[in-house]
């Protein structure tokens, strides 16, 4: 059976204005991304991919186009509709982690579900589903832990199981690796390649090639456009019904 879709991108523009010039950082993209699957986004500085990821992620919204989010139409949402879209159905990783420092991991984890106020749950609740998240990405013994008190690599663990705790739709993980050591960044992979295989749907930014390779389906970004679209970066290009 065919996964539904996740992300469903009709001519979507983007248009900045900026002392009477005006910037195309993205020129009538199409793309779909179904359930389940691992798609890494590359492309070289100014190429519009990080355009490209904050309006997956409903941080910015297209100039024109459509965007379609797990059903819902989010492309002309206002910005509180927008941040509620976000801590519904998006959970982001990113390069920098954005933990805040003075909680231990536990609370960090907790943050998304205290701040979910359409589907609020209990406190035992909110407890639990961290403290199982953090279980999920072999942090047992750290929950108490502060960030300054955890290695790059755990403090990303504990930043993909606050993605996870509110059971989004999609995962969006920019530049995931970026400040980690060569161990480390396996580490991390792994733990992707694990979210994947769970049927996870995961968006990764990046720009180097072997990061990319651990993707199911990399799209290359030039210039606002795609200009290649391909199965296991192995040249067989991605077809689309």
């Amino acid at each position: 059976m065919t996964k539904e879709r996740v992300i469903e991108i009709k001519a979507l523009s983007k248009v900045y204005d900026t002392n009477e010039v005006s910037v195309h950082a993205l020129r009538g993209i199409d793309l779909e991304v179904r359930g389940g699957e691992f798609v890494a986004i590359t492309g070289p500085s100014g190429s519009g991919k990080s355009t490209l990821l904050n309006i997956l992620g409903c941080l910015d919204r297209p100039t024109s186009g459509s965007y379609w989010l797990a059903g819902e139409d989010v492309s002309k949402l206002n910005k509180d509709q927008l941040a509620a879209v976000r801590n519904r159905k998006i959970g982001f990783v990113f390069q920098s982690y954005n933990l805040l420092p003075r909680l231990p991991a536990l609370k960090n984890v907790m943050l998304p579900l205290l701040y979910n106020s359409r589907q609020p749950v209990s406190d035992a609740e909110c407890r639990r589903r961290a403290e199982a998240a953090l279980a999920a990405v072999g942090l047992a013994e750290r929950m108490q832990h502060r960030p300054n008190e955890l290695s790059g690599g755990q403090q990303q663990r504990v930043a993909i199981a606050r993605a996870l705790i509110n059971r989004p739709s999609l995962l969006l993980a920019d530049e995931p690796t970026g400040n980690l050591d060569t161990a480390s960044s396996e580490d991390i992979l792994g733990l992707l390649d694990e979210l994947h295989h769970e049927g996870t749907t995961i968006v990764m930014v990046t720009h180097e090639p072997d990061i990319a390779r651990h993707a199911g389906r990399v799209i290359h970004v030039r210039d606002g456009q795609i200009v290649s679209d391909l199965l296991n970066g192995k040249g067989d290009k991605e077809e689309r019904p």
